[in-house]
């Protein structure tokens, strides 16, 4: 699908790629108690999952050990609790293998998805002063706009081994923007409805976006609840407020040259994202991958309509480790070409709201299975690893 800027002629196709967390819901699981299945889930057919149908899970990606499926997330919905169960089931089963889902029916209208590729496209043919007057400032605000060369995304956290990456691959070649909760006094967003009618257009439709991701987040973990075994609403009150990030991402054009000149030049470094889950809303232009059980990178090759979503580092941690946080980047396409076109993205980071203490999620430990982290707070956390990417 194509979203097009009215004034500069911009066009922008996408896929919508999500990560997902879901609630719970108390299921008796049947011949199996739920920490059994959790901490040794049941091997399933490359077409089903569970009971479900093959119309309802399939796969998006099965290469070298990475099997990502393709779930029909309306059969979470389904007033049939079998199938609501099933289908939760599919989502955990995704993330504790692969760390990735897809997501189709998912409940954002496709008008909505191709309206917000298109107002951020015209958002980074601004003039570079009127961006950096929307700058990115500091870890706990996480809002604003980061020029070329920024960030070095990476999972690494000491400054001094992230210089040393940036010194090796240089840093990302991209641009984003950040959209934080509206209504934090001490943290606001950045408009540019100051510089004129069309920013007014902008904050309104990324205003809207972010509600309706904020109700996928919520659906998405309660789906998790349920495929874990606890009650479907058990996470409802962790992400009530909506401390969420919307960032918008913008990779410029680039010559093929530039990757030959330097072998390790990506557009986004290798890393895991650091909330619960994050949902992708991923250009047709291809360049995502995700790493292998067999340690190789493998594409996760765009499919129209859906939303990418992958288990963050927080989700991982608050499931014991039963969840599991894959690393990922974005590279340059396999497409042969002189000059590899622009490309968008758009990512929906999702955390537990920041005051919330996130200890270890029940039935993920036992007398025999100990806890593998301590508690903590979110948002001390999420600064932290923030702190180390800029």
């Amino acid at each position: 699908m194509i979203g097009r800027s009215p004034k500069r002629g911009l066009s922008v196709s996408f896929a919508v790629d999500a990560d997902i967390n879901v609630s719970r819901r108390a299921f008796h699981c049947p011949r199996r108690s739920y920490l059994t299945s959790l901490l040794a889930p049941t091997r399933r057919t490359a077409n089903t999952v569970g009971d479900m149908t093959p119309d309802a899970v399939s796969n998006a990606v099965a290469e070298d050990g990475l099997e990502i499926p393709l779930i029909d997330f309306s059969a979470f919905t389904s007033a049939d609790d079998p199938t609501k169960r099933s289908t939760a089931q599919a989502v955990v089963s995704g993330f504790q293998k692969a760390g990735f889902i897809y997501l189709k029916n998912h409940g954002i209208a496709k008008p909505d998805v191709a309206t917000t590729f298109a107002e951020s496209a015209k958002f980074f043919q601004r003039p570079l002063d009127q961006k950096m007057a929307m700058g990115w400032t500091t870890p706990e605000a996480n809002r604003g706009y980061s020029q070329p060369g920024r960030e070095k995304t990476t999972d690494l956290k000491n400054a001094a081994e992230i210089e040393a990456k940036r010194a090796e691959e240089g840093a990302d070649l991209k641009e984003s923007f950040e959209i934080g909760r509206e209504g934090e006094p001490e943290h606001p967003n950045h408009w540019p409805d100051q510089f004129d009618a069309d920013g007014q257009v902008f904050r309104t439709r990324m205003l809207a976006f972010h509600a309706q991701c904020k109700q996928l987040h919520i659906q998405v973990m309660r789906a998790i609840a349920v495929g874990l075994g606890i009650e479907e609403t058990w996470f409802d009150s962790y992400c009530s407020r909506g401390d969420n990030t919307l960032r918008l991402l913008y990779y410029p054009e680039v010559r093929s040259e530039v990757f030959k000149e330097n072998k390790n030049t990506v557009r986004a470094g290798a890393h895991t994202d650091y909330g619960s889950i994050t949902l992708l809303f991923q250009g047709m232009a291809g360049g995502l991958q995700v790493l292998s059980p067999n340690g190789n990178f493998i594409d996760a090759t765009p499919v129209e309509d859906t939303i990418v979503v992958n288990a963050a580092d927080l989700l991982a941690r608050w499931s014991n480790d039963t969840i599991k946080s894959t690393k990922h980047r974005v590279v340059e396409p396999k497409t042969k070409a002189d000059v590899h076109p622009a490309r968008y993205s758009i990512a929906y980071f999702c955390n537990p709201d920041f005051d919330r203490f996130i200890d270890a999620i029940p039935g993920t430990y036992s007398e025999t299975r100990e806890k593998n982290y301590e508690g903590i707070n979110s948002g001390e956390y999420l600064a932290q690893r923030l702190a180390a990417t800029y």
